[in-house]
């Protein structure tokens, strides 16, 4: 890489060096090609030919190196600015309605969870720790949405991407929030969406830069299952992240996809709340007793008041809004599973059972042979303790998806530029 640098180097200086005619001049030095006149007369007036090429080439050279500066630092670092959305209650607004739009997704077609999931953690996949390049920038949304693979796998990474793209439209009136973020929430919100842990991550991603494309190093569809084992090992360690981090995060994509999914998706827009309100306890309107039509005019009525008059299907069409109310876990309405933060870790400990036996003979796919490899039987340590403490589990996968979403990331913007640029993320080792 160095050698070739220094290979353009070297050409740029030795077309100035041989010409000064526009027709000999290089692209890369425009500027000094429109400014020849007034150096030619300079040159004729008070400098010799020797001066005149030195002061050119030191202008070639500090373009060069600039343009070759820019051009890396724009493909390699993921900014991180943690005021972008201004106060908490704008953050918050922002967050949550990205969160909204992807459980209404999952509720309405819960195939989707897994996918929101893998989206987020292919993202971050995409960062290089040899050459510290791409990183979780969003890019990965107009690369599955421009795929040309139609497989069915494909076609549900589309509709994932899809809904991050329009939920992003339907916040430009009110706030707004970046491509990156919306990813790297969806993989929470799946989560969260079949009934596991709340995982905090940092935002404040910035975006790729416009015509920046995905890394041909990672598939798109790197965890449907059609790749090795070692491919998405590969990727893993690819990425800096380490065996413990790689199982962790796999472990909660292999709970996404074998949950039993019981939510019926007629029913995604009902509140899993109770509908009953005890004496001397705050409520909710919805737990009281709709009003029928007749209930409404009889008390219109009393009042003298008539609502003939309203504009035709005003009141046709109720939007859905979700029902934040009650605890986090309650938040954005039902769950698309049936697992809550103690027994989310119910299917590593039926894959721990396996840890002892033939490789192939569990039931949990590529994903299962991965971590229960011989050859590598870090993962297999750590399932075991996953297995056996939800609280270890829950903790270790909230610091690993919080740091794989940070990969690349640089800190900017005023105090947290300062306070925590080039600070070490916060990782999971192997110790």
């Amino acid at each position: 890489m160095i050698s070739s640098r220094v290979l353009t180097v070297f050409l740029a200086i030795s077309g100035i060096a041989h010409g000064f005619s526009p027709a000999s001049s290089s692209p890369g030095i425009k500027n000094n090609v429109a400014r020849k006149s007034s150096l030619s007369m300079a040159v004729e007036e008070n400098d010799n030919r020797r001066e005149f090429i030195t002061r050119t080439t030191g202008a070639a050279i500090a373009g060069i190196f600039t343009t070759l500066s820019s051009s890396q630092k724009a493909e390699a670092v993921v900014y991180l600015d943690p005021a972008m959305y201004g106060d908490q209650e704008n953050r918050i607004s922002a967050v949550d309605s990205i969160k909204e739009a992807v459980r209404r997704a999952i509720l309405q077609k819960p195939t989707l969870a897994p996918i929101f999931y893998s989206m987020a953690v292919v993202d971050a996949l995409s960062y290089s720790l040899k050459t510290g390049e791409f990183g979780p920038d969003g890019r990965i949304v107009n690369a599955i949405l421009e795929s040309k693979d139609d497989s069915d796998y494909m076609k549900l990474m589309k509709e994932c991407a899809q809904t991050i793209v329009d939920s992003k439209k339907s916040l430009k009136k009110l706030t707004s929030i970046t491509v990156a973020d919306a990813v790297a929430l969806g993989g929470t919100e799946a989560i969260e969406a079949v009934g596991g842990p709340n995982l905090s991550i940092q935002v404040g991603r910035t975006d790729a830069l416009k015509g920046q494309t995905f890394t041909k190093d990672v598939p798109l569809d790197l965890l449907s299952g059609k790749h090795s084992t070692e491919e998405v090992r590969a990727a893993f360690f690819r990425s800096g992240s380490t065996e413990r981090e790689m199982t962790a995060i796999l472990g909660a994509l292999l709970t996404l996809e074998v949950v039993e999914k019981e939510r019926d998706p007629k029913d995604w827009a009902k509140s899993n709340k109770k509908g009953f309100v005890e004496r001397g306890k705050m409520g909710r309107m919805s737990d009281f007793k709709k009003l029928t039509d007749d209930d409404i005019a009889a008390e219109l009525a009393k009042d003298e008041f008539d609502d003939d008059d309203d504009e035709p299907g005003l009141f046709d069409d109720v939007p859905y809004i979700a029902d934040t109310f009650g605890t986090r876990a309650q938040s954005f309405g039902n769950t698309a599973g049936n697992l809550n933060d103690k027994n989310f870790n119910k299917y590593l400990q039926e894959l721990n059972k396996f840890s002892n036996k033939k490789v192939g003979s569990q039931p949990y796919g590529w994903i299962g042979d991965l971590i229960l490899d011989p050859q590598h039987p870090s993962c297999g340590i750590w399932l075991g303790k996953y297995a056996t403490s939800y609280l270890n589990y829950q903790k270790d996968l909230g610091v690993a998806f919080n740091s794989l979403t940070q990969l690349g990331g640089e800190f900017t913007g005023g105090k947290y530029e300062n306070l925590l640029k080039n600070r070490p993320r916060k990782s999971l080792s192997d110790e």
